[in-house]
């Protein structure tokens, strides 16, 4: 899976066309939110969506590949068990959010090392 970061101001305007976009190019979101003037969505294939995006002239999408990690919802604490193991590891966070099958998605600048962390 991998996170589609898109740069937004006018969130309602910008987010229904994103959606409206993607939408046609049979393209689904699996999670995502904005937060700070940028979109994060999760996407299977981000190549496609950037594609689609650009044809129709929404510019400065980009994507990276996304840890995608179960979350133990149920479990009081299971966040800030996970985001203390990987700031302790040196993990740099990008952004984090939630799918919707309740696993945690994060965008990190070493993928293989922060999956290492949460086995």
């Amino acid at each position: 899976m991998n996170d589609l970061a898109i740069p937004v101001t006018d969130v309602a305007a910008e987010v229904g066309h994103i959606g409206r976009v993607l939408g046609a190019a049979g393209i689904g979101l699996e999670g995502g939110g904005v937060w700070a003037g940028e979109a994060h969505y999760l996407v299977a294939d981000g190549a496609a969506a950037v594609a689609a995006l650009e044809v129709a002239g929404v510019r400065g999408a980009r994507v990276t590949p996304a840890l995608v990690t179960p979350l133990r919802a149920d479990v009081p604490g299971e966040l800030g068990r996970i985001m203390s193991a990987l700031a302790l590891a040196g993990v740099v966070i990008g952004a984090q959010y939630s799918d919707h099958d309740n696993r945690k998605v994060f965008v990190v600048d070493d993928i293989e090392h922060a999956r290492e962390v949460l086995r």
